[in-house]
């Protein structure tokens, strides 16, 4: 009778579990089909392309389900290649007459993306048509991509930040020390400081040069463009920030950063009167003398503003859709890792996608689109390999994002061709270990002990509850020098330099992409725009092809179970906040049980 009762009831929970699987799934489905039967944007005469950046922007297309403490969202995000070819097109389109610039409630975004999106505004104003920027006040990396326009204004209240740049880096060993928690540290090169947070409890020299290198260069970077901009002398945009000049609105407007304050509908006032075809600087006169009124500005207007992602859903491609002819678009945008879910780069599932772009004979050339700090030194050996054979037979062009250091610059050094964006960090030649002893902290802080068996005396390497010994020391040590070898000949190989050349500016050294230009591990400065431009020019097609984004298209069911696998990290993330980067930055390092291939990436750029 138990049993049977135990079958029954097993049987129920089956069926009912099964039927909410099913219920699950069904809702999911029709979800999905909601977010993506919306109708496209129907953009009208007269109209503005209103650049808010309120989606959030990736390289690769992702899934828009996100979960987290409150429940299942959909956040629409948007990827590179959709925003470059938006502007591209807003610049031909006769219905869309100028750009507004708005981010007031703009989603995180690095600043080698905004680097590029400002590149496409710049090339946008070769159509002769206007851009407008509007804020209730300005951040750093916000006024950076704001200044590209012809008329930058402010709130009268706003607020407006110039302070430089910097970076901070969180260090542990304290804690360790507390807990009793021994780290062992195995790396080759002195400037590869991914480990320094379980070592030291500062910066090491050598730690501290490379990143004051690049802060300076990445705020070198950004002073060229707003000088260029705004026509004030990079010096002196520097000694503003040095004495926290810009304090108030009216300072950013008396020392040249802004050319208004004005009210949120006098700026779409101004911007009607632009499209209705006046002189910007007879508008801006007229806005100038009318002051903080509101008699001149029309009660109705007369214009119409298209966001960002309306207009992407209006239907934007680079290249024409029709074509024959393909230029692969790969990514690889994460962690390198053997084996991962979503958020990872896999190395062997990049390597199978460049072996499918390489057999596919409408493929001419091939883009990896590579922003990752690097990780799994085996994944990045995989992706290297596929790189050199589909090298063989087509184009291969590397574009650089944010990151592409380490093992994501090892996975780059065999392109044809390397562009970078001037903020992105690259190199970071170098590999290192990491084992940790919680024998101590055990003990000592739990009374727990363990004892082990062993057949051989390394036969439980790696295990957390001892050290390693001299013998082991050496045998990782050996093990690293060789990946550090491979490493550094495939960089030799692909940029044609030697093997002393490459070491002298590897050693784990993380370089910015402007600086990386003048020491030869990249070929030029540009965006994914570019790289495309360059991939059809060098396989023969010019402007006759189309884009083939290689991506995996999951079933619906398996996107299900991963986004509620990935429930408990999006809780997580949602709890720990500003946290939530370090807490991943070590968790990636400790999940690889392999040597890595990282950059020290858990900083915070500020």
């Amino acid at each position: 009778m138990t049993f049977m009762k135990t079958f029954w009831a097993a049987l129920l929970a089956c069926v009912v579990s099964g039927i909410i699987l099913t219920l699950m799934s069904f809702l999911f489905l029709a979800s999905m089909a909601a977010v993506f039967s919306e109708p496209p944007a129907v953009v009208k005469t007269n109209s503005v392309l209103k650049i808010d950046l309120t989606s959030r922007i990736t390289d690769a297309p992702n899934s828009p389900l996100a979960f987290g403490l409150t429940g299942v969202t959909f956040n629409r995000t948007n990827t590179m290649l959709q925003v470059i070819a938006a502007i591209e097109k807003a610049a031909a389109d006769n219905n869309i007459k100028g750009i507004y610039i708005d981010l007031t409630d703009a989603a995180p975004v690095n600043i080698a993306n905004v680097e590029e999106i400002r590149k496409a505004i710049l090339q946008f104003k070769q159509s002769g048509k206007f851009v407008v920027s509007y804020g209730d006040s300005y951040s750093q990396l916000g006024y950076y991509l704001s200044s590209v326009a012809d008329v930058v204004l402010l709130n009268p209240v706003g607020d407006m930040d110039w302070r430089g740049m910097s970076m901070s880096v969180m260090f542990y060993k304290g804690l360790l020390d507390k807990l009793g928690v021994k780290p062992e540290i195995i790396r080759h090169g002195s400037f590869k400081s991914a480990v320094e947070p379980y070592m030291l409890t500062s910066m090491s020299p050598e730690n501290r040069l490379q990143y004051t290198t690049l802060v300076e260069s990445i705020w070198g970077a950004i002073l060229e463009d707003v000088s260029s901009s705004r026509g004030i002398d990079q010096a002196t945009l520097s000694g503003y920030a040095s004495d926290l000049t810009i304090r108030s609105a009216s300072d950013a407007r008396d020392y040249g950063f802004v050319d208004a304050l004005v009210y949120r509908d006098q700026a779409h006032w101004f911007i009607g009167e632009l499209v209705k075809g006046a002189s910007t600087e007879g508008t801006l006169s007229q806005l100038r003398a009318m002051g903080l009124e509101t008699g001149k500005v029309e009660k109705k207007q007369r214009h119409e503003y298209v966001s960002l992602a309306e207009y992407i859903s209006s239907g934007v491609s680079l290249g024409r859709r029709t074509s024959k002819n393909k230029i692969a678009l790969i990514y690889a945008e994460g962690g390198i890792v053997d084996s991962g879910g979503d958020g990872d780069v896999v190395g062997r599932d990049v390597a199978a996608k460049l072996a499918r772009a390489r057999q596919d004979e409408k493929t001419k050339a091939v883009v990896l689109r590579v922003n990752s700090p690097g990780g799994s030194a085996l994944a990045s050996e995989l992706i290297w390999r596929e790189m050199e054979l589909t090298r063989a037979v087509k184009p291969v062009i590397v574009s650089m994002g944010m990151y592409a250091a380490s093992g994501g610059y090892y996975i780059s050094c065999p392109a044809d061709i390397i562009l970078t964006d001037r903020t992105t960090l690259t190199g970071s030649i170098g590999v290192f270990g990491i084992l940790f002893d919680i024998s101590g902290a055990m003990k000592d802080k739990l009374g727990i002990t363990v004892d082990i068996v062993r057949t051989n005396p390394s036969a439980d390497l790696g295990s957390i509850y001892r050290g390693v010994t001299p013998v082991e020391r050496e045998a990782i040590q050996q093990m690293i020098e060789e990946i550090y070898d491979t490493f550094v000949n495939h960089v030799a190989d692909g940029r044609n330099m030697t093997w002393d050349e490459v070491d002298n500016i590897g050693g784990g050294r993380v370089w910015t992409g402007a600086d990386a230009l003048g020491i030869g591990l990249v070929d030029g400065i540009g965006g994914l725009r570019d790289a495309l431009s360059l991939a059809a020019d060098r396989g023969g097609i010019a402007d006759d092809f189309r884009v083939w984004q290689v991506i995996e298209q999951p079933d619906p069911i398996a996107v299900l179970l991963q986004q509620l696998g990935g429930a408990r990290a999006a809780s997580i993330k949602e709890e720990l906040g500003d946290m939530y980067m370090e807490y991943k930055a070590v968790k990636d390092m400790l999940d690889q049980e392999t040597l890595q291939a990282r950059m020290p990436y858990n900083f915070v750029i500020e």
